[in-house]
């Protein structure tokens, strides 16, 4: 295990476990959102279903990951970048699905523009995704 992985588990107040260091080795190794069929493939070897569910929930919970929602209906997952908590996830970004390799990614630097609702309505969260082809695909 890297010493980011372990600082990272540290951060959260988590104890690290086989099974959450080498879910989070997935996140940090491949830099985009997954899902949780990715993730269950990449380690239905070492660890059953129900390990991998508690450990994504266990991540979502105390703010590590947020999830991604696509147009494929499942939700997918991303590594915070961003100091999250239990309380509250900060991630007012774009994701970007490219339609070729069907990744999604967080797209930090692209903020979701300033939505105004009616009065009465309260937003708790918000998501914007834009498909297209991603910069690997076009090269």
């Amino acid at each position: 295990m890297t010493k980011s992985q372990q600082q990272i588990l540290r951060d959260f107040r988590l104890r690290s476990t086989n099974s959450r260091s080498d879910i989070l080795k997935l996140f940090i190794d491949q830099q985009h959102a997954l899902s949780y069929s990715d993730i269950e493939k990449e380690v239905s070897t070492q660890y059953d279903r129900v390990t991998v569910y508690r450990t994504l929930k266990t991540f979502l919970d105390k703010g590590m990951i947020h999830k991604v929602l696509d147009d494929s209906g499942a939700p997918k997952y991303a590594l915070c970048t961003h100091t999250c908590s239990q309380a509250h996830h900060h991630h007012n970004h774009v994701h970007f699905k490219c339609s070729q390799c069907g990744q999604t990614n967080c797209m930090e630097n692209v903020q979701i523009p300033t939505i105004t609702l009616p009065d009465g309505y309260l937003v708790k969260d918000m998501n914007l995704l834009i498909q297209g082809v991603c910069r690997a695909c076009r090269q």
